[in-house]
């Protein structure tokens, strides 16, 4: 198939302007001139077809057409017919290397173009349409054919090994291209040299190289090679991954310090690297062979059960092509450990027990706590001896309660009557009022009065009255004491010494409670004092 020059390659400015020129001087020929019109230039591609146009411009219809002849010029001086058209004689294709490649498109001495087909590489050149004409002889137009050829592209790692000095690692190429193909190189590092070679057939060779100096890190890198040409409709890309060979390197894994009597599951991992990669993996030990207790799989030691016989060095040895590698470990035995699940019941049976322990002692501190408030309500005797009072009859009626009253230190009541003294012990009277107007008392049942009264008439304490579960509950909150005041009771020696005055504590209830209480509690003495019937004194 031809191929349009027009279309494929836009005309430069001045090869436009010469055009116009030439068809200016065409024109300007008038009736008596003749030209001979053809392309001037025409590129084409291998293998492929090209047509190659040529038409006669008659002047004045004198002159007459005898033959045309296609005249191709492979190199300046040299000329060689390949087609002739006679209007009598026909056709003839004189060089037997375009025979059956060449055919004329029209048959007619007016349009002679021609079809090459097959076109090679050494088509290209110079090729002219000469008529031959009378009376003014041989008139001509010359097409240069241009053949362009598309590069074969490659690029390629070139395998090395690791060293210092500076080698080839990659290579890239543009092979048999028309024009010569450009080729640039994309990496880090590393430089990159280029080399042209012209073929035969006019074709060109890109070569370019691209060079470092190798490491064992450069192995796997990429690097990138672009080609651009003129038939390429866009730029060629390749990546090529670098192959740099080295020795192996080694390391052994998996041991943790731990290899305890009678262990099972002991594993050591002999992990190796190197390009190509390593052919033989070789365990030994430094005491000699291995122990029978040792399995080795590939790169894996297995200790079926710890003993003894493992404590010593193993050695894992690698080798590849360029060379040999090894790494050796020490492995300590130690002590079997006590068996995980018998160490948790024993954990858990610790634990356990001194929660247990924990309990019973907070329970006991609990019950001794309660024991010692109880005591310290009871109200412990002071010791003192009772002493009764000749005023009762002054004294006026009290009812059936038990009441706290207090007599002048070295005086009785009886004598005046009157409490001038607050500050003496105390005395507890339960006084019941007959008809007589004399006052009853009611024995003592517990056993710890009885040493202090011996006698059946000495009226009963405060404590005695605390205890004998004879009055109600409202009164026996009288006589309660808060836990502030028990602390206070034991600071002062349990009723032993002198101590502050406390306050009887007046029960939980209301307002109505405690009006109750407050006007039950007040007596007036004679000296026109008001004391409470309940403070206590200790």
């Amino acid at each position: 198939m031809a191929r349009d020059y027009a279309a494929r390659c836009p005309v430069s400015p001045v090869r436009s302007t010469w055009l116009l020129v030439a068809a200016i001087l065409l024109a300007a020929q008038g009736t008596g001139a003749q030209k001979v019109r053809v392309e001037e230039e025409v590129e084409a591609y291998p293998t492929e077809s090209v047509d190659l146009r040529c038409q006669f411009i008659e002047g004045g219809g004198k002159t007459k057409l005898t033959q045309v002849s296609w005249i191709w010029e492979p190199v300046d001086g040299h000329r060689d017919n390949i087609a002739v058209y006679h209007p009598i004689y026909g056709q003839s294709f004189p060089n037997p290397s375009y025979k059956d490649r060449v055919v004329f498109l029209h048959h007619s001495l007016e349009n002679p173009s021609i079809k090459i087909s097959n076109l090679k590489m050494s088509d290209a050149g110079r090729y002219t349409c000469e008529y031959a004409t009378y009376p003014s002889g041989n008139e001509q137009g010359t097409t240069t054919l241009i053949m362009l050829a598309k590069p074969k592209n490659s690029a390629k790692v070139v395998t090395v090994q690791a060293g210092t000095k500076s080698v080839v690692v990659a290579q890239c190429e543009a092979a048999d291209g028309k024009p010569a193909a450009t080729i640039k190189w994309r990496a880090v590092g590393g430089n990159h040299s280029t080399t042209t070679t012209n073929g035969p057939d006019g074709t060109v060779t890109v070569r370019s190289e691209y060079r470092l100096v190798p490491t064992p890190a450069d192995n796997g890198k990429e690097v990138t090679c672009m080609v651009e040409q003129r038939t390429q409709e866009q730029e060629w890309v390749s990546n090529v991954k670098l192959s740099v060979e080295y020795p192996p390197s080694v390391s052994i894994e998996g041991y943790d310090h731990n290899w305890y009597v009678g262990r099972s599951d002991a594993t050591l991992i002999c992990m190796a690297s190197g390009n190509p990669e390593p052919t033989s993996v070789t365990w030994t030990a430094a005491s000699g062979n291995l122990p029978d207790t040792v399995i080795v799989d590939g790169n894996k030691l297995m200790v079926r059960k710890v003993d003894d016989a493992v404590n010593t060095t193993f050695i894992c040895e690698v080798k590849n092509k360029h060379g040999a590698s090894r790494h050796q470990i020490t492995t300590i035995v130690i002590e079997a450990l006590e068996d995980p699940s018998s160490a948790g019941v024993v954990a858990g049976a610790v634990i356990g027990s001194l929660l247990a322990l924990l309990l019973v002692v907070a329970l006991i501190a609990v019950l001794l706590t309660r024991s010692r408030r109880q005591q310290r309500r009871g109200y412990p005797s002071s010791g003192d001896s009772i002493a009764t009072g000749s005023g009762g009859s002054n004294g006026g009626e009290y009812g059936n309660k038990a009441r706290l009253l207090f007599s002048g230190t070295g005086n009785s009541a009886s004598k005046n009557g009157t409490g001038a003294n607050n500050n003496g012990p105390i005395y507890t009277y339960r006084e019941g009022c007959d008809a007589t107007g004399t006052l009853t008392e009611k024995a003592n049942d517990y056993h710890h009065h009885h040493l202090h009264h011996a006698s059946i008439g000495n009226p009963p304490s405060a404590h005695d009255i605390l205890l004998s579960g004879e009055i109600d509950e409202a009164e026996r909150r009288k006589f309660d004491l808060d836990d502030s005041m028990e602390e206070e009771y034991d600071r002062f020696g349990g009723g032993n010494m002198l101590a502050p005055t406390y306050h009887v504590h007046r029960g939980h209830g209301g307002e109505e409670e405690m009006d109750v209480y407050l006007d039950d509690d007040m007596e007036s003495q004679r000296d026109g004092s008001v004391i409470s019937r309940t403070a206590i004194y200790v």
